[in-house]
């Protein structure tokens, strides 16, 4: 089939569906959406299909963004914008089915807005949202919106028309207009993409890859997924065009086995590319080959490295090499390789797709174009965002993310994962660019931001982030298979009460040496967290060890349970879930808590009974180390 009558026959689908004569629904069914019950909703909603007289289709799209309202299902009717609700459930579903299908009556209850276009209705534009309309949707333009099983969706929404218009330019200009564009690589450091991909094109192989970086392993992100699970294509003609672009014919997209869902989307987008001969050999008609094989990864951490990355494709064990030289000059199998993750060629589609002006208007002068992040941890409005960079993190928070859950006081936000630092709240002007987070010690990473309350400890987010990065090392080099080792041992002892104030300095001491010794990367931004926590929250370092005290009242040794007199009814809930036998007291008489036997376990804050609250947590350790 001729390129043109693809093009063609992918709008005319998209038009019959949008203003067609038959209503139909999309429901958010990745795996955020999933676990939030959607699948049980696309379930009810087929039920009302089968039994109901009038006609309409349920198809599945990715995730919109709006995590924290999950399930999301949108819904057009002939005559009616297409309406977005969300926190959906199986009544919800019948009740939308049967008031606005059957009745055109349309159902008010958690209504997100309405698609831009003709508004015949008082619903506002989903865009201009509080939550959304602060965002700039670049790369996740089509999340949420177009089935991703669905080539025709893609297409229509002008996918693979960025390949088409690389395919009648040279090389090297398909290489200038990523160069123009300022696209730095969103995996980690900011590499700008264009320089790399020179590097490899001047190689003289003639066997050159492209790998996709999707492991994503750091807790709390998911941009990668949500990027495979609702737009695979847009990656594949990313892929496509890098290929061109550097003289590659094979790729690779390194995916982690945890990734089901992203992994079954990718395998039918890729059968789905050859079939339309966007994929393959003479890919549109011209004398460019290029295939992509999906790489399943086991889940180890420092496979994000790129050299671990390339040693597992290789059916070696994921371990770091040297470098020089860099994988663009000898990579896979010793030959010129380009490694980018998910979001970079994702953006690489949308720049041939538009033009390097429409995506360097975004950002900072140095920092170019958008980027998306997992906003997650104690933020009332949790999910996947996009932002040109340069955003404040203070814009993120509270602009778009509502602020912190249940209005506690922000304490700090963790930018960039395990690999990343600890930003405190007086420091939340800052912008979200390379430049302004590698002066505050942290990186942008692949885009994790974690908010965190009042009721966090520092002392112990440095200890749980450094226990991730010993349990992930893969014990290669010795700075970090063992340094990160001594830390954690040194951060332990701190959060149980038994640490020494020259236990900070050598630990700013360890740091610096892992950071300057390591082999890779991920060792050498593994002491982030703990840096960036003493640079910023020393004084809580020092309360754990001097006044034996976690002020968050988070570090199980340094604070106790006591039951208040005036307010304990004797209703025994307390005793008769204490695994120590540490309270006593008679049922209808005051309890009280023995320090001595109380291992901290909070059971019986737990239990006590809202209407009593007659337990609380103190901080300090104040019988064990009096």
């Amino acid at each position: 089939m001729d390129i043109s009558e693809l093009f063609k026959n992918a709008t005319d689908e998209w038009k019959n569906l949008l203003n067609g004569k038959d209503p139909f629904f999309m429901v958010g069914n990745a795996t955020c959406g999933r676990s939030a019950g959607s699948t049980e909703v696309i379930e009810q909603l087929n039920t009302e299909a089968a039994n109901s007289d009038e006609k309409f289709t349920v198809c599945e799209v990715g995730c919109i963004g709006l995590c924290y309202m999950e399930p999301i299902v949108s819904v057009y009717k002939p005559g009616y914008p297409v309406i977005f609700y969300g926190s959906v459930t199986r009544e919800d579903a019948s009740e939308i089915v049967n008031s606005f299908i059957k009745k055109g009556k349309i159902v008010n209850k958690n209504i997100i807005g309405v698609l831009p276009g003709e508004n015949s209705v008082d619903i506002p534009n989903l865009f201009d949202t509080p939550v959304l309309k602060p965002q700039e949707r670049l790369v996740l333009n089509n999340c949420g919106i177009i089935d991703p099983t669905n080539l025709n969706h893609y297409m229509a929404n002008n996918g693979y028309s960025g390949l088409q218009r690389a395919l009648t330019m040279k090389s090297q200009d398909v290489i200038n207009e990523i160069n123009n564009s300022g696209l730095r690589g969103r995996g980690g450091a900011g590499f700008p993409t264009g320089r790399k991909w020179q590097f490899a094109k001047d190689q003289d192989n003639e066997t050159k890859y492209i790998v996709c970086n999707a492991d994503e392993g750091d807790p709390g992100a998911f941009m990668n997924r949500s990027l495979l699970e609702g737009d695979p294509h847009s990656l594949l003609e990313g892929m496509i065009i890098a290929g061109y672009a550097i003289g590659a014919d094979h790729g690779y997209i390194y995916c982690r086995a945890e990734y089901p869902l992203a992994l079954e989307r990718l395998d039918l987008a890729i059968e789905q590319a050859k079939e339309k001969n966007l994929l393959g050999e003479n890919i549109m008609g011209t004398e460019f080959n290029f295939t992509i094989k999906v790489k399943e990864g086991a889940g180890a951490f420092v496979c994000g490295e790129e050299t671990a990355l390339l040693a597992s494709i290789e059916g070696k064990r994921g371990m770091p090499n040297p470098r020089p030289p860099f994988p663009a000059v000898s990579g896979l199998w010793g030959k010129p390789t380009i490694i980018n993750n998910v979001e970079t060629l994702t953006s690489v589609a949308r720049i041939l797709q538009n033009n390097p002006e429409w995506f360097s208007k975004y950002g900072t002068e140095k920092s170019k174009g958008t980027k998306t992040f997992a906003l997650v941890g104690k933020v009332k409005n949790t999910g996947l965002i996009e932002v040109p960079l340069g955003t404040t993190l203070k814009e993120i928070i509270y602009d778009i993310g509502g602020g912190v859950f249940e209005d506690k006081k922000l304490k700090a936000v963790q930018t960039g994962g395990p690999s990343g630092g600890c930003v405190p709240s007086n420091m939340i002007d800052i912008p979200v660019d390379y430049e302004s987070l590698a002066e505050a010690g942290t990186i942008m990473g692949s885009g994790g931001l974690v908010v965190m309350d009042e009721d966090t400890c520092m002392v112990d987010v440095a200890r749980y982030f450094v226990d991730f990065a010993h349990k992930e090392s893969c014990g290669k080099c010795a700075p970090c298979r063992l340094g990160t080792r001594q830390m954690l041992d040194i951060l332990e002892d701190i959060v149980s009460g038994k640490g020494k104030i020259e236990d900070i300095d050598l630990l700013e001491e360890l740091g610096e040496g892992i950071k300057k010794g390591s082999l890779c990367g991920l060792g050498q931004t593994a002491p982030n967290p703990v840096l960036t926590t003493i640079q910023y929250f020393r004084e809580e370092y020092i309360e754990h060890i001097e006044n034996k005290s976690c002020r968050a009242k988070v570090c199980k040794e340094l604070k106790y349970y006591d039951i208040i007199e005036d307010k304990c009814t004797g209703c025994h809930a307390c005793f008769s879930v204490c695994p120590t036998n540490a309270i006593s007291g008679n049922p209808k008489e005051v309890h009280t808590i023995c320090q001595d036997s109380c291992i901290a376990c909070g059971l019986c804050f737990e239990k006590c009974p809202d209407k009593f609250n007659a337990i609380e947590v103190y901080p300090g350790s104040k019988y064990k180390y009096a």
